[in-house]
């Protein structure tokens, strides 16, 4: 054919043609491909979700290291899990963070997490404080609850619950309380008794991008929906509320002491 020689094929048209031939015998996916893992292809919301669930396993065995929270775990009707509380958190999921709810089923299992935002701690959180990992543990079918009862609530003496600072436990100067208080930052609820927990909000949107449909708070902890995800946060609730976790301490330094 007439001005179509080989001669006149341009050498960068050749290397253009053959790059992907040469990336598919070789088994390596041009950068445009579609060999992406599961993690890769996940983002926005659902992302945001599941990291906050896997960061809640982290929470968790700080609890169970801390011998007052030990024994406040093995009564838990439910724990309300905040990975990442204060400065650090804005952006993430509100004022004071992104949380995780989980409430104990029959038998001792767990169910699934709920999201929620929480917007702020009163009373003792100090001023300028980092922040870090909380955790609120409900002790009871009432503060359970709240977090079914309205979108905006508050747990607080206001609200008919008693927030109860964990550190004030250890020292033995206050009884038990609807709802336990902890923190994995050194003083940052000071040493008041008593705290209010401000602005918990249900979060329809990181609940539905996780399970993939709209659900409630209700919805997620009748079991109605679920997530094969949460499974390692479940396992590691069970194990620390009945004691069973590798490498439990029993001695009386918290993660305070971190």
């Amino acid at each position: 054919m007439k001005g179509h020689s080989v001669k006149n094929i341009s050498p960068r048209l050749i290397l253009r043609c053959a790059l992907p031939l040469a990336l598919l015998t070789s088994g390596i996916a041009p950068v445009s491909g579609f060999a992406q893992s599961k993690t890769e292809r996940r983002s926005g919301p659902e992302a945001s979700a599941s990291k906050h669930v896997q960061d809640s396993i982290a929470v968790v065995r700080r609890l169970e290291s801390d011998a007052t929270m030990q024994l406040v775990m093995r009564d838990a009707r439910g724990v309300f899990i905040v990975p990442t509380y204060g400065r650090a958190a804005f952006g993430v999921g509100g004022q004071g963070g992104a949380g995780v709810l989980l409430v104990r089923q029959s038998g001792g299992t767990w169910s699934d997490p709920a999201f929620y935002n929480i917007g702020g701690v009163s009373i003792g959180a100090q001023v300028g404080a980092e922040g870090g990992p909380v955790a609120f543990v409900l002790q009871n079918d009432k503060a359970v609850e709240r977090f079914t009862d309205k979108n905006n609530f508050s747990l607080s003496a206001d609200a008919g619950l008693t927030v109860t600072n964990w550190t004030r436990i250890a020292q033995g100067s206050t009884g038990e309380g609807d709802v336990v208080a902890w923190s994995g930052t050194r003083g940052l609820f000071g040493n008041v008794a008593t705290l209010s927990v401000n602005d918990i909000r249900f979060n329809s949107r990181l609940t539905q991008s996780y399970y993939g449909k709209a659900a409630s708070a209700a919805d997620v902890m009748s079991g109605k929906v679920q997530n094969a995800d949460a499974n390692g946060l479940k396992q590691a609730l069970v194990e620390a509320a009945s004691g069973t976790a590798s490498g439990k301490s029993s001695g009386g330094k918290g993660a305070s002491d971190n």
